[in-house]
């Protein structure tokens, strides 16, 4: 599993990458967790607002910083 977190290094996206984090321990998952940071790499997603959570290659929600159970729901 290939996880992405767009954002440009905000402090929305940092918290959305340790809820990330947080799911994948407490779910017993394993997976790629990738930060993507510049504007034409997350364009290419047709995010419009970040931070945005991208698994598998298809963008689960954007514009707002998921829970760690909505996280765990996603996995």
């Amino acid at each position: 599993m290939k996880i992405e977190i767009l954002g440009t290094g905000c402090a929305k996206c940092k918290t959305l990458h340790e809820n990330v984090k947080k799911a994948l321990q407490d779910s017993g998952k394993s997976a790629e967790v990738v930060k993507v940071e510049d504007i034409p790499s997350i364009m290419k997603y047709g995010v419009m607002s970040t931070p945005a959570l991208v698994i598998d290659g298809q963008v689960k929600f954007s514009g707002k910083i998921a829970s760690v159970a909505e996280i765990m729901g996603m996995l």
